[in-house]
């Protein structure tokens, strides 16, 4: 028997899943409350106290972690062009496990490093200019952030002809200063799993200790990623499969939290009509988002702004006061939980607008334009309609009776033709909240969490 520990420090819950891997089963799961603010351990032992009642005693052979603990990970990605190199810093950024508080373009003003001081990132990644293009933009913007007023990482991945110069400007006011392969080293061509690794090991290095959760090594063989990341590890890995079983092929996952909703797409997402052209960046087959202003808890205020008291008000059949009264009562309490029908109905209709609001950011479009020819079609971002499965975590998902009601907001609407979301899902839900812990998990044993998440999400087990 070969029994491993996995552990997500949330910023809320501390979640931990035993799995015996030499049967490819979950032992048993639990959690406690985070507690980073004081002492990440507290929450750790309330867990791992109701684990043992549950299992007994359990000698674990492997322990890993991840987080979102203390804000998780938070960066801010710069660039050139906004569409071409300050994008492709972001998607680095978000496939990394990251919070992106903000992603500039051309020259930074002196305002724009205020907002930077003021947000307080955890890591800067400094993009700009292909391969031999702009020179420029990197070197100025290298220069004001020898402004910052605490000593973060920069991790510089743009222009690779001025990188060492870019190097030398930063190391001579900040401590960690680390270079990487250029994000886009030619025009459309992005080339983002450098950076991302290098995000990752900076996060193992420094930001780890930098939040407290260094606390936990007592208990943890390796915090391995942050917990954003760890989800999209698992996602690509259900989707592709290993040289030894399939996949499930593409899919996306939902998740719901308390301050944001993350999407992910496992899809190369390409034109489906020889008439339509693909615009813009190229995409990644393994793609998050994530949607500050959209969540179940935190953000409460912000999603009634964005979706409209009144347009959840109709989809709840209450009053515009009593969604307003329900989500300021959840955002002073975030633990607080539908007391009765009516706070269900109001629940359900907050979850269904941050899948919907949020899907309809992550998937590609359709644009129409006319040209000498005739009408023609331009995609942007991925066509997602083809795809399959959709798979459902996060709280308000796994904690209701009928998560199929939040869920169906993320179909296709034939009175939005243009926003390519899927036509024909199926629908799983990650009822045990293992997907972050399979991608833990498939960092020493990627087949078992494979058949781990057959077992306990295609098929539902319990």
């Amino acid at each position: 028997m070969r029994n491993i520990l996995l552990i997500d420090f949330g910023s809320t819950y501390t979640k931990i899943t035993a799995v015996d891997a030499e049967r490819a089963e979950i032992i048993a799961t639990a959690s406690g409350v985070t507690t980073v603010e004081t002492d990440i351990t507290k929450g750790l032992k309330q867990a791992l106290t109701d684990l043992e009642r549950t299992t007994g005693k359990i000698r674990f052979d492997n322990v890993l972690g991840c987080s979102s603990a203390a804000g998780g990970l938070k960066m801010v990605a710069i660039g050139l062009v906004p569409e071409l190199t300050a994008e492709a810093a972001k998607r680095a950024a978000l496939g990394a496990g990251a919070k992106v508080l903000g992603v500039y373009c051309n020259e930074l003003s002196e305002y724009e490093l205020d907002e930077i001081n003021k947000v307080g990132p955890d890591i800067v990644l400094l993009a700009g200019g292909t391969d031999g293009g702009n020179k420029q933009a990197i070197i100025h913007n290298a220069e004001k952030l020898t402004g910052l007023t605490r000593d973060i990482p920069v991790i510089v991945a743009g222009n690779k002809s001025v990188a060492p110069q870019v190097v030398k400007i930063l190391t001579a006011k900040l401590s960690e200063v680390v270079y990487t392969e250029n994000v886009m080293p030619a025009l459309n061509r992005l080339d983002i799993e450098p950076a991302r690794e290098t995000i990752r090991q900076i996060f193992l290095h420094k930001i780890v200790q930098a939040k407290g959760l260094d606390k936990a090594n007592c208990f943890v063989d390796q915090l391995v990623m942050p917990t954003p990341a760890a989800v999209l590890k698992a996602a690509e890995l259900l989707s592709r499969g290993t040289d030894r079983q399939p996949g499930l092929g593409d899919l996306m996952v939902v998740d719901i939290g308390g301050a944001t909703t993350d999407i992910y797409s496992m899809a190369e997402g390409e034109p489906q009509g020889l008439d339509i052209l693909w615009r813009g960046l190229p995409e990644p087959f393994a793609k998050r988002t994530v949607e500050g202003d959209l969540g179940m808890r935190y953000s409460a205020a912000s999603l009634l702004n964005v979706a409209g008291a009144s347009r959840l008000a109709e989809a709840a059949q209450v009053s515009e006061e009593q969604v307003a009264a329900y989500a300021a009562k959840v955002e002073a309490d975030v633990k607080y939980l539908p007391a009765d029908e009516l706070e269900l109905r109001i629940e359900i209709a907050m979850g269904r607008a941050c899948v919907k609001l949020a899907a309809d950011r992550h998937v590609g479009t359709l644009e129409k334009y006319f040209t000498t020819t005739g009408t023609a079609w331009a995609q942007n971002g991925k066509d997602l309609t083809p795809v399959k499965t959709v798979i459902g975590t996060g709280g308000v998902i796994i904690n209701i009776a009928q998560p199929q009601q939040i869920m169906a907001s993320i179909i296709y609407d034939i009175n939005m033709p243009h926003v390519l979301r899927p036509q024909k899902p199926q629908f799983l839900i990650d009822r045990r909240y293992i997907l972050a812990a399979m991608g833990l998990l498939s960092e020493l044993d990627a087949d078992t969490a494979l058949r781990i998440m057959k077992k306990y999400i295609l098929r539902g087990e319990e």
